[in-house]
């Protein structure tokens, strides 16, 4: 990579991982950090001291996330995800005033937390707990409403995911098969000789760094590739994510354990498109938007080539994730409507290898989970499973509890490890009391 592409890259190392750039405030917490207290983007024009820019990856630059988070669609290409003219699903409410002072034990802690605590420890832009299909909690702050097309990040790969899964339950996709079945394209790379399951799950053996802080990562070499910063004038990289992909070498056996790599998904997305016959938005608007009765459209973001990021690139409003999480806890039905395959539900709530995962060694926080159709599985008491993406983004289905809890977030550090300490307690704490268990 030339001299300049790396300080692009290393530009994007410091953005992504949530650190602060020079001279902007340390450590702010999330009441002192609130975007519409710091003022950012009011007035026509903004204060130069309050605008956010994409030049200077300003959009990416805590605190500024916390302003650039809910309004993304400002700093990337992005495609409609309409909802067309179906008529809103409105979701009932029968909200609860006893949630904000539950406790629980942050993870490796001593002390307790209350869940409203939670929400500041965890940088919350928006949360919506679902019981039963009904709304028991609302909550938004900062900037973010229940209109934002706030940004999903990896919440994405779990639509993609589930997307794959349906075509395989319809017995459109074959699983086993060999990626380079339906994109051949893909031969002489990474992915040449994995199996479609093998992407679905992660257990491809790809060279593919997904550090955050590691300037020379792989993934910032994908975010050029795809256009989602600035670069450097000699940029002579692949042009989209696409032939990205086809960079990708080999390194290790494929199957062998779970690693986390975003090309995964946009490989994915790649195959689903070639078996569908159809660009990712228009699935999403067909099988998810159109039929959930959503408020609001939503956006993809797309590179240069107007390929969607399936890896992370999904800006929905709050709600509407919330619905897709209760189809996906009805065992994919909504309204009394087969949404998703009941099989392609079965093949993601079962989980993937724990082995596999837990050979990779990068989560603590979750113990004894597995990693399945871009889907992170509990194997808990209640049978969570959960879309995940950095800074926070979530959606947590406990089906014992009949509980979904949808969330966005725009906390400092990238990776979940710093988030799931108060976050994980907090969503088992809510199931036990939903489920009438006494704590533990």
């Amino acid at each position: 990579m030339a001299k300049k592409a790396v300080i692009a890259a290393a530009a994007l190392a410091v953005a992504t991982s949530g650190a602060q750039a020079q001279g902007e405030p340390e450590r702010l917490d999330a009441a002192a950090s609130d975007p519409a207290k710091m003022g950012w983007m009011q007035g026509s024009p903004p204060a130069a001291d309050k605008m956010i820019r994409l030049e200077d990856l300003g959009h990416f630059t805590f605190p500024k996330t916390r302003w650039s988070f809910s309004n993304y669609r400002q700093f990337t290409r992005s495609i409609g995800v309409t909802r067309g003219d179906m008529a809103v699903v409105a979701l009932p409410r029968a909200e609860r005033k006893d949630i904000d002072a539950i406790h629980f034990t942050p993870l490796g802690g001593t002390q307790p937390m209350t869940w409203a605590q939670s929400l500041s420890a965890n940088y919350t832009d928006g949360i919506v707990v679902l019981h039963r299909g009904s709304i028991i909690y609302e909550r938004y702050f900062g900037v973010t409403t229940p209109h934002s097309q706030h940004i999903a990040f990896s919440v994405t790969k779990s639509f993609i995911g589930t997307l794959a899964a349906s075509l395989a339950a319809e017995g459109r996709l074959d699983p086993d098969a060999p990626v380079t079945r339906y994109v051949p394209e893909l031969a002489q790379s990474g992915f040449g000789d994995a199996t479609v399951r093998q992407v679905m799950d992660m257990t491809t053996g790809i060279a593919f760094d997904e550090t955050y802080t590691n300037p020379n990562a792989d993934i910032f070499r994908h975010a050029l590739a795809g256009g989602f910063g600035p670069r450097p004038k000699d940029y002579a990289g692949p042009e989209g994510l696409q032939a990205f992909l086809l960079t990708i070498g080999k390194k290790g056996e494929h199957g062998e354990r779970f690693t986390y790599r975003t090309a995964n998904t946009d490989a994915l997305a790649w195959i689903v498109e070639r078996v569908s016959g159809e660009r990712i938005a228009t699935l999403l608007e067909d099988r998810f938007w159109r039929k959930l009765g959503m408020e609001q459209d939503a956006s993809m973001q797309i590179d240069g080539t107007g390929m969607v990021f399936g890896g992370g690139g999904l800006m929905p409003a709050l709600r509407d994730m919330a619905r897709f999480g209760e189809m996906m806890r009805n065992g994919g039905k909504w309204q009394g409507k087969q949404v998703v395959p009941a099989a392609a539900i079965a093949d993601i709530t079962k989980g993937g290898g724990k082995t596999e995962f837990a050979k990779n060694g990068a989560y603590p926080t979750l113990p004894g989970w597995s990693y399945r159709n871009q889907w992170w599985v509990s194997h808990n008491d209640h049978g969570a499973y959960s879309a995940r993406g950095i800074h926070g983004q979530a959606i947590y289905i406990d089906p014992k509890a009949e509980m979904v809890i949808a969330r966005f977030a725009s906390h400092p550090m990238a990776g979940n490890v710093a988030i799931d300490p108060t976050s994980i307690p907090a969503y088992e704490a809510l199931g036990r009391l939903l489920v009438g268990e006494k704590g533990r």
